[in-house]
């Protein structure tokens, strides 16, 4: 049927004038969840739960292949250097302990104050020990008493050592052969022998000077002296003092003997004071003993003592004042004490003096000492050499056979 150019559609005229509709969001989410449920799909399948990751059982787990992947040589190295660390340690656990025990073994047979110090030498030790033999240790004994002294180190070197049990159960030992040696500082020395305001220095390979000051009677003295050293027999030193001075101020001077130019005797300044003064001339004079000791006849003296002249052509030589300082004071001083007084003395000296005899002021300053005696059949020890140096007297000594413990 044709139809006419009026007739009317059914459906809704279209106006080309507005926008065409947006599509919906959800009608496109729908349209992706077809491909979505394909991927899924296509997804391998894990039976396996799922575990957090272990990462250290992991590292565990690598290390342990890695080792399992060395060499057999390798793993045979690494048991070996294992193994000698091991004996190592041992050796030395065994020689620490051992040199403990023969130390303790020392002090007791020796009848030491302190133990000593032992150092054994060689390695390894559980071979020696094992063997009972030693080839060298040293030795170093603190505060051994040696007479008025006490030797503040003495070091030993031992060889040819003879050990009697086992590393472990160390019963004594013998010594084939020793050398060692001593030193005696000047420090330790004048601590030792209580005169701690006197210095020792070395004045050639066997003498020793002696400077200081010594209390007197309420006075310090200025003390000087000298002393050899040298051998007394096998196992000892002594010391001859000589050249022992005194000086009381700068007003006399006293060296304790019995010779003439020893003795009590006025400086060089003193005796000038005395000759320029009439008043001490006088208290001189007084005493007969001393002028008969000066060599000046009676006559001449009494016209002294009566004439200013006289007592002017008495003292005014040279002559007079070295005269006045050799005369020796201290025997006459016995019976006039107030003599000292006069010429300027403390007469408290007279007494101090008259105590300090040589012997007695030798006596402080001995530096000789004895080895000490080793108990019956433990072997012997003697001098090798002696000498001074710088730091003080070095004794060298040795021995043979000296066994301990057993």
């Amino acid at each position: 049927m044709r139809t006419s150019p009026h007739t009317f559609s059914t459906h809704p005229p279209y106006d080309e004038g507005e926008p065409a509709a947006r599509p919906s969001p959800y009608d496109e989410l729908a349209d992706l969840s077809g491909p979505l449920d394909e991927f899924l799909r296509n997804e391998p399948e894990d039976d396996e739960p799922w575990e957090p990751p272990q990462h250290r059982r992991g590292g565990r787990r690598r290390r342990r292949n890695r080792f399992a992947g060395l060499p057999l040589v390798a793993k045979a190295l690494v048991l070996l250097l294992a193994a000698a660390a091991f004996l190592v340690l041992a050796d030395r656990w065994a020689l620490l302990y051992a040199e403990h025990k023969t130390a303790e073994k020392l002090k007791d047979s020796l009848h030491l104050t302190a133990a000593p110090e032992v150092e054994i030498e060689g390695f390894p030790f559980l071979t020696q020990a094992l063997d009972g033999r030693i080839d060298k240790a040293g030795v170093t004994v603190p505060d051994v008493a040696a007479d008025r002294v006490s030797l503040a180190k003495v070091s030993a070197t031992a060889t040819d050592v003879t050990i009697d049990g086992g590393p472990l159960s160390v019963k004594g030992a013998s010594v084939g052969e020793m050398d060692g040696e001593v030193l005696l500082s000047f420090e330790d020395l004048g601590r030792e022998l209580g005169a701690s305001q006197v210095t020792f220095t070395a004045q050639g390979r066997d003498r020793v000077l002696a400077r200081g000051t010594l209390p007197v009677a309420g006075h310090d003295l200025k003390l000087s002296a000298d002393a050899q050293i040298r051998r007394s027999g096998e196992k000892g030193i002594s010391t001859r003092i000589g050249g022992m001075r005194l000086d009381i101020g700068d007003l006399a001077t006293y060296r304790p003997a019995t010779k003439p130019s020893q003795g009590l005797h006025l400086s060089r300044k003193s005796a000038e004071s005395v000759r320029s003064s009439q008043q001490k001339l006088k208290s001189l004079f007084a005493v007969p003993a001393l002028v008969d000791r000066l060599g000046i006849p009676r006559s001449a003296v009494q016209r002294a003592l009566r004439e200013e002249a006289g007592l002017s052509s008495l003292t005014g030589s040279p002559r007079f004042v070295r005269d006045l300082m050799g005369l020796n004071l201290i025997d006459v001083a016995m019976d006039h004490p107030a003599l000292l007084k006069q010429l300027g003395l403390d007469p408290a000296l007279l007494d101090g003096l008259s105590h300090l005899t040589r012997p007695a002021l030798a006596d402080r300053l001995a530096l000789g000492f004895r080895l000490p005696e080793l108990p019956e059949g433990s072997g012997e020890l003697h001098l090798k050499d002696v000498r001074v140096e710088r730091d003080g007297i070095r004794v060298e000594l040795g021995g043979s056979g000296v066994s301990f413990g057993g």
